[in-house]
């Protein structure tokens, strides 16, 4: 293990992997990897479903303000392609962002029946604190992995998602 500095190694203990058999695809290690998606997943999130619960407001609400921070000008359609909900939930979630004044719709200029979407400032901000939480983990348990996992870890996570989705995931890179 590569010491970077001796503060960041007295807050961090070692990484431990327990390398993938080379039978990866059994039962036991399909298993292993949900478990560590779903652990991983739940204490990357605590922080901001913090920020949440005291805005009283949910996981649903931070995707929609993720993913409007990500494509300002989104249309309303775009998004729920991107969640894959229906526009009966994504209305509950646009109408609470909407009434706190956390996110703006326009009409669209080519299309009047579209309806785009932007955060105001109060979303921005909102989203930027969201963000830095999930950052911090993410930036932590990618330092700690080392490139060469987290390209790994990128290509399982595609590989998730359903071959027709790709293209709209790949969009959302910068």
């Amino acid at each position: 293990m590569t010491v970077l500095n001796s503060a960041a190694s007295a807050q961090v203990s070692p990484l431990k992997v327990t390398p993938a058999s080379p039978l990866f695809l059994r039962e036991d290690e399909i298993r292993r990897g949900i478990e560590l998606l779903y652990f991983g997943y739940t204490a990357m999130i605590r922080g901001a479903d913090a920020i949440l619960e005291a805005q009283g407001l949910g996981r649903a609400h931070h995707r929609a303000l993720y993913f409007i921070a990500r494509r300002p000008g989104l249309s309303v359609g775009e998004l729920i392609g991107l969640l894959g909900i229906t526009k009966q939930s994504l209305g509950r979630v646009l109408t609470d962002l909407t009434s706190r004044q956390l996110v703006e719709q326009k009409i669209g200029t080519a299309d009047r029946r579209q309806r785009l979407l932007n955060l105001t400032a109060s979303g921005s901000a909102l989203e930027a604190r969201l963000f830095i939480e999930l950052e911090r983990s993410m930036a932590r348990a990618y330092g700690e992995a080392g490139q060469q996992a987290v390209t790994g870890f990128w290509g399982v996570l595609m590989g998730l998602v359903p071959p027709d989705d790709r293209a709209q995931v790949e969009a959302l890179q910068g």
